[in-house]
């Protein structure tokens, strides 16, 4: 098979002793998908009896595509089907003359299986994840993990593969952003691979892509990950990825929001701050009563009085709000005071006003969040969800409703709803506040 010049090193890293993951893509074209299949193929040929692993967002998809793509990297290679490997359909598995093995797998992150149990017993010597903008972080980190079969006996270090096209998730995150600034850690190789880069492709590949909407002709043809994706976006990306990373923010004043799990399906969020420092905790499946005892005890383990908790009143959270005496937060109620202007702002509701100012903070770099990994990836989605809605009749501003927030993300905002319900406590309204 003849290889690019973008093709050949990523493959140089995929067998030195110090990278472990690459990622190789940023446009339409650019030979991504048959890197991914020539590596599966050279490692398992190169070390018999060892395992890889294929996978995709659905694997219907998989087989339709990258599969196809398997099949003709095999050929060229002069491998053939039933004598050099066999395609088991049935266990979605390439199984190789030598004893060596690739495993199909669908990496779709189902709520029946959140935490991939399914891949829980797996055991693999190296990884190729197609299409990866479409995998959560999650799920790329679950593979990362099953990655130790017979690596000693072969004296190798686990080597994952991801491919992609421009994308504002962790693809972006953790491999082009640190790759354009200049702090990729050195485990790690970002490789921008065009349509021009790959001379083996029909001119009329291109030809399509300069015929494409100017947005997918940015990502698709220029590879540009600095799209501008929706216009109706109030938080830029790069500032929600800084949030994280924002030690410098100072401590301040205690505070604790809350939202409460509607249903069982939700989380309770709780975020105890410090000024604009928040740290970040979710609980499932508990009653109000035990949601009111965590609230009691992170109030007490960090010195927060009862005028400064906040929990969302809406639902089951008002019986929470009752047993704690503390103040409630209503979605839809009217809007509060401007403490400058002495006015109120024309928001369509509280939970826009609070929105629009959270957006303002993250995009001033004035909040740090400190909470676990897993929860990093679905913060960020959330706050890339959080657009003004078209302006209605009264010109008022509003931003889209929670339940097209739940369509795109498949959850209910969690996260997102109590950092926004910080901003409460910016405009200082006017409350009777119970006895503790």
């Amino acid at each position: 098979m003849k290889l690019t010049v973008k093709q050949t090193i990523a493959l140089d890293y995929l067998e030195d002793d110090i990278t472990n993951e690459v990622l190789f893509g940023g446009g339409a074209g650019g030979g991504k998908t048959a890197l991914g299949c020539y590596f599966q193929i050279k490692r398992r040929l190169k070390y018999p009896e060892t395992r890889g692993l294929i996978g995709r967002a659905v694997l219907k998809t998989l087989k339709e595509t990258t599969l196809v793509s398997f099949f003709q990297v095999a050929k060229i290679q002069g491998l053939l089907a039933g004598q050099h490997y066999r395609y088991n359909g049935q266990s979605n598995q390439i199984e190789f003359f030598n004893g060596s093995v690739i495993l199909l797998k669908d990496l779709f992150q189902y709520p029946s299986d959140p935490n991939f149990d399914e891949l829980g017993s797996l055991e693999i010597t190296d990884s190729f994840i197609d299409e990866a903008n479409q995998v959560t972080d999650k799920a790329k980190n679950i593979v990362k993990s099953r990655i130790r079969f017979r690596l000693d006996d072969y004296n190798l270090i686990p080597k994952q593969l991801y491919t992609c096209n421009p994308a504002k998730n962790w693809t972006y995150s953790e491999f082009y952003k640190p790759d354009r600034d200049n702090e990729l850690e050195p485990n790690k190789k970002f490789i921008q691979s065009l349509v021009d880069d790959n001379p083996f492709i029909s001119k009329h590949y291109k030809q399509n892509l300069l015929t494409l909407d100017k947005e997918s002709k940015e990502r698709l043809l220029f590879g540009n990950w600095e799209y501008l994706s929706d216009p109706s976006s109030l938080i830029d990306y790069d500032k929600i990825i800084n949030s994280f990373s924002n030690t410098f923010v100072a401590s301040g004043s205690p505070y604790i929001t809350c939202d409460v799990a509607r249903f069982g399906n939700d989380s309770t969020v709780i975020g105890v701050w410090s000024g604009y420092r928040v740290k970040v905790y979710r609980y499932s499946k508990k009653s109000i009563v035990e949601v009111s005892q965590i609230v009691r005890q992170l109030m007490a383990e960090n010195s927060v009085p009862i005028s400064n908790v906040l929990l969302d009143e809406d639902g089951v959270g008002g019986g929470a709000v009752d047993i704690l005496a503390c103040k409630g937060f209503v979605n839809n109620s009217s809007p509060l005071e401007n403490p400058i202007s002495r006015t109120k702002d024309n928001f369509d509701n509280l939970k826009s006003q609070c929105y629009f100012k959270l957006a303002e903070k993250i995009n001033s770099d004035e909040i740090f969040i400190d909470c676990p990994t897993n929860f990093k990836q679905m913060i960020v989605e959330e706050l890339e969800q959080v657009k003004q809605k078209s302006v209605d009749n009264d010109a008022k501003k509003g931003i889209i409703p929670k339940d097209k927030v739940k369509e795109k993300i498949g959850r209910s905002p969690d996260f997102s709803d109590m950092l926004a319900m910080r901003m409460w406590f910016e405009f200082k309204p006017k409350f009777v506040v119970g006895v503790w």
